[in-house]
């Protein structure tokens, strides 16, 4: 598309992040807690006015969650092999001005997963030369993608409600009670990944309870024994024993480093806002 410059939003279900590119470079950002879940029915239209004002007017690209069927309006999918091109091509115009970039879909096996922002962050690392054209990457969170790219397109990925199981164990399950203590890449994170090894994740977890009441286990090792278990789990089925490219903040990127670390697999770390940046950048010039 024409123009100086545009804004592009990473717009998801608890937070918005928007990055003012002008000539190829970020000269502003702003983020907050304006996820789609915050703006009400009919809502997206004044809420993207509203930012562009404060952004000289520009044209905007969003992605995420704006572009599902709890967002602005559905955008659809597209099917791996994936790539910035192919999404360009099937963005959506819902407003002059204003894009919003489709989802990857796969189902394979019986089995369906989708995705919506993150490809523009995994396809924006290939096309920046953050990773090299055929990887594994993994973004951990709520819900942690893991992503094959071959020759710089998305061929598959899966996702994961490891973040997601954490929360619910912690806050709703019998062993949360003994779930104390903070989650870091400790001792116990170790030995929980070490027991993911057992491939018998239900147990295990139940293990949290026993090893407590049987006093084997301090009880503010616990919280860190479950993620580690989690994680451990995670990682040992979606190739984390091997090279991996990790889109993480620190938190996160220490305890997925230091399990897949532990499985023997390699970390090479990489900036997730500068993946996306680079993505829109390069999904723009092809508007």
């Amino acid at each position: 598309m024409s123009g100086n410059g545009f804004l592009a939003v990473d717009w998801g279900t608890t937070n918005r992040r928007a990055y003012r590119i002008v000539d190829g470079e970020v000269v502003a950002t702003e983020q907050d807690g304006l996820g789609v879940r915050s703006i009400g029915v009919g809502g997206f239209p004044a809420e993207v006015d509203a930012l562009r004002q404060r952004h000289a007017g520009l044209p905007v690209l969003l992605a995420g969650m704006v572009g599902s069927n709890r967002g602005w309006m559905d955008t659809g999918y597209v099917e791996p092999s994936a790539t910035l091109a192919d999404l360009a091509t099937a963005v959506a115009r819902p407003a002059d001005d204003v894009v919003i970039v489709p989802g990857v879909k796969r189902i394979a096996n019986g089995r369906a997963d989708v995705m919506r922002g993150e490809e523009v962050q995994l396809l924006g690392a290939a096309a920046a030369g953050m990773t090299p054209p055929n990887a594994l990457l993994c973004q951990p969170g709520t819900h942690c993608k893991w992503a094959w790219l071959n020759n710089g397109a998305l061929a598959d990925f899966v996702t994961a409600m490891t973040g997601e199981m954490f929360d619910l164990l912690k806050n709703h399950a019998l062993i949360g009670q003994e779930m104390i203590g903070r989650v870091s890449a400790d001792a116990a994170f170790r030995a929980g990944v070490a027991e993911s090894a057992r491939a018998d994740l239900l147990a295990s977890l139940f293990g949290i309870r026993s090893a407590s009441l049987l006093g084997l286990r301090d009880r503010t090792d616990m919280a860190s024994y479950a993620s580690g278990l989690l994680i451990g789990a995670d990682c040992r089925a979606h190739g984390g024993a091997g090279d991996v490219h990790l889109l993480a903040d620190p938190g996160l990127g220490s305890l997925y480093s230091c399990a897949i670390e532990e499985l023997g697999g390699s970390v090479r770390m990489i900036d997730s806002q500068a993946a996306f940046v680079a993505g829109a950048i390069r999904l723009w010039e092809l508007l």
